[in-house]
């Protein structure tokens, strides 16, 4: 083509897609019949773009899929960058879980009149790789700060050096106190110099001191991040209005967030607190301070970056967890052989059978087709959420034309398993998320579709879902708000609560608990709940999606503080963690398991999904997409066998055997002289001992 600029890649030929009228317009083939459901299929396809002065463009595999119920899906497989230029590689990979009657594998995205050239594609079985091995951490140096001259004594700044032409100097009058996460992680200390770096002269706002760490950092070591910062009025004309700083890192040029924090001109200083986890090899890796606007003077003072012991961290966790989560158990004999008694000991022997925590995870609704999927999710799992189905653009993504089949037949599925269900999302208020229809509403007949969103919705499942997520990220968003008012979040929480008054309304948002978004920051949030509130909005639950990167167990633990001021159940809605390597993976979600389970504020905790490629995260999954659990889901599921509780012993003097116990569903085998007794009793939340009594006479 184009008198030959464009040749194949490779073999002689490739296909061109021409006249295309839309974006979805492109290259297919059927593909039914040709597939076997369950298995996990890898797509990989050279491309590149042409024509129409279109230099750069999305290219996506999609599958579409009609199911026996005549029920359509897309399945987004991959998508890549394409240009005029170059030929590119699409790869990605797709599972089938039902029998559906016909699927059709299609290539799509570019503006229309613009042609999508096609190489080479090949589908073909995707098998599975080997995990990494656990990483070796030699000489882990767990808490020894990496960060040079950190307190800039004597007067000295290097070996921090100037990003752009600001300047250095060392002041004196910082806190002489560890920020309180690190003092969380590191224990005590001995007191801080005082001194912190002053930068003045700042023409950009990436303007501030500098440190290359390239040698210190180690690979799948989690560092935390801690310092003081203030900032000072500068230049005259100096911004007034609220500031951003940030610890960043650059790796190989490419950023990486190590925590932010808002901060006023003259206000007194702050901590700012983050984490992060290099997964490859890097070049040079740099840890630099910016953020405020120009002519701002910054001041940091005691920055921190050191790898924390998470392994030690959960240790302590389990202790705290007995006090928190367990209650004192009295089982009570009667009917006892006093001939026997003194002569044979009568042997106790308690097992927990089901933790009572709620515990659930994000289900869509072509997992459901699969049943090795749904073994694992109710054999594992007593709560559930649903990816997409129950929110608007899912239900009525044309105006007038609901359909909530899909939720239905999920719902029923729950509620045949003993599954309670919560209910994600009524609105959404992420302007992007809401659909086109939707947006191109005028004021008035906006707010008569508002209102009949939540009429159809709260009135279909009434007393069905025990939670929703009223109006999901408002801290991230405002479509609705700037469209009706603000007083329109706190109506949809009234008139939800009208229409279905079981369920509790929550707030939803993400980045809240790990520092990385000073959108929503735990102050923020409780800013949020408390003016809804004041506006008479019947918040129930505080909602922490959890979509986090290297937790620090201090640092999580300071939001859920933070957030417990306002007496609201706190639940961790959407959590899920991302490693490359399963075992750092699997770590990761055992340090917040642990953290939201001892946390006394916390009331339940939902994952956002399980299996492979039913996730918005890659590298998120616990199960294999053919149904073989990975190092992650088998730490998973040790986690959840540490939440039962075990006791062993003998009846003692009073007849009585005491323990104490996580709340839920117990067996009991007592071995009497008479033989084998058994029992199951069930234990409620409460802060007196329980007596259960046991009358062995009957028995």
């Amino acid at each position: 083509m184009d008198g030959g600029k464009i040749v194949p890649l490779s073999g002689k030929v490739f296909a061109e897609a021409t006249q295309r009228k839309d974006t979805w317009n492109g290259i297919q083939q059927e593909i039914s019949g040709r597939f076997q459901r369950k298995r996990v299929y890898e797509v990989t396809a050279v491309v590149r773009i042409f024509g129409n002065n279109v230099t750069s463009a999305t290219v996506q595999a999609t599958l579409w899929v009609l199911n026996a119920n005549q029920r359509e899906q897309y399945i987004v497989i991959a998508n890549v960058q394409a240009t005029d230029k170059n030929w590119v590689e699409l790869k990605g990979k797709f599972v089938i879980h039902g029998s559906p009657s016909r699927v059709i594998l299609f290539l799509e995205g570019p503006p229309s009149g613009s042609d999508i050239l096609l190489n080479s594609l090949v589908v073909k079985h995707a098998k599975r790789n080997r995990p990494s091995p656990p990483p070796f951490y030699e000489n882990p140096d767990f808490g020894v700060n990496i960060i040079e001259n950190s307190e800039v004594v004597n007067g000295a700044t290097q070996p921090w050096f100037t990003l752009g032409n600001c300047k250095l100097s060392v002041g004196q009058g910082a806190p002489r106190t560890m920020p309180p996460m690190a003092r969380d992680t590191l224990g005590p200390h001995k007191p801080l110099a005082g001194n912190y770096i002053l930068v003045t002269n700042r023409t950009q706002t990436w303007m501030g001191p500098a440190q290359m760490i390239t040698d210190k950092i180690k690979l799948f070591l989690t560092y935390q991040v801690s310092a003081w910062v203030k900032i000072g009025v500068g230049v005259s004309g100096s911004s007034m209005s609220p500031q951003n700083v940030n610890i960043a890192l650059s790796v190989d040029n490419q950023w990486v967030n190590g925590g932010q924090v808002e901060v006023t001109v003259g206000d007194t200083w702050h901590e700012i607190g983050g984490s992060f986890r290099l997964e490859k090899q890097p070049q040079n890796v740099m840890v630099y301070v910016q953020g405020p606007a120009a002519g701002i003077d910054l001041m940091i003072a005691a920055l921190q970056i050191f790898p924390v012991d998470r392994r030690e961290r959960v240790r302590c966790l389990k202790r705290q967890v007995d006090q928190v989560r367990k209650r004192d158990i009295v089982l009570k004999f009667s009917g006892l052989d006093a001939d026997s008694f003194d002569l044979f000991p009568y042997i106790v022997k308690v097992k927990q059978t089901y933790n009572s925590f709620p515990l659930g995870t994000c289900i869509n609704r072509t997992d459901i087709d699969n049943e090795d999927f749904v073994d694992f999710f109710t054999k594992n799992f007593n709560w559930a959420v649903f990816g997409n189905e129950l929110k608007w653009y899912s239900t009525e993504a044309e105006r007038g034309k609901v359909n909530y089949q899909d939720a239905d037949d999920m719902l029923d599925l729950c509620i045949g398993n003993n599954i309670n269900v919560r209910g994600h999302c009524i609105f959404w208020e992420v302007e992007s998320t809401v659909q086109p229809w939707v947006r191109q509403l005028n004021k008035t007949d906006l707010m008569n579709a508002v209102q009949r969103r939540l009429t159809d919705l709260l009135t279909r499942y009434k007393g069905k879902f025990k939670h929703y997520d009223v109006n999901n990220e408002m801290l991230h968003g405002s479509f609705y708000q700037d469209k009706l008012g603000k007083g329109v979040r706190a109506l949809m929480f009234n008139i939800a609560h009208k229409l279905d008054p079981s369920p509790l309304l929550f707030v939803n948002d993400y980045h809240v608990e790990d520092g990385d978004d000073t959108r929503s920051s735990p102050e923020k949030y409780i800013k949020l709940v408390l003016d809804l509130e004041a506006q008479g909005a019947a918040v129930g639950g505080i909602g922490i999606q959890g979509h986090i990167d290297s937790p620090v167990g201090a640092i999580v633990c300071s939001a859920l503080d933070k957030l417990s001021v306002l007496g609201r159940p706190i639940w961790f809605t959407e959590l899920d963690v991302s490693s490359s390597n399963e075992y750092v993976r699997g770590e990761d979600l055992e340090v917040m398991l642990w953290e939201a389970f001892a946390h006394p504020a916390v009331e339940g905790i939902m994952l956002w999904g399980f299996w492979e490629l039913s996730m918005s995260r890659e590298n998120a999954n616990l199960v294999e997409g053919e149904g073989e659990i990975n190092e992650a889901g088998k730490r998973f599921l040790e986690v959840k066998q540490e939440w039962l509780s075990h006791a062993y012993g003998i009846i003692n003097d009073e007849s009585k055997f005491t323990f104490k116990g996580y709340h839920g569903t117990y067996a009991v085998e007592i071995c009497t002289p008479a033989g084998i007794v058994l029992k199951t009793f069930v234990v409620e939340k409460g802060d007196t001992p329980l007596i259960i009594s046991i009358d062995l006479s009957s028995m």
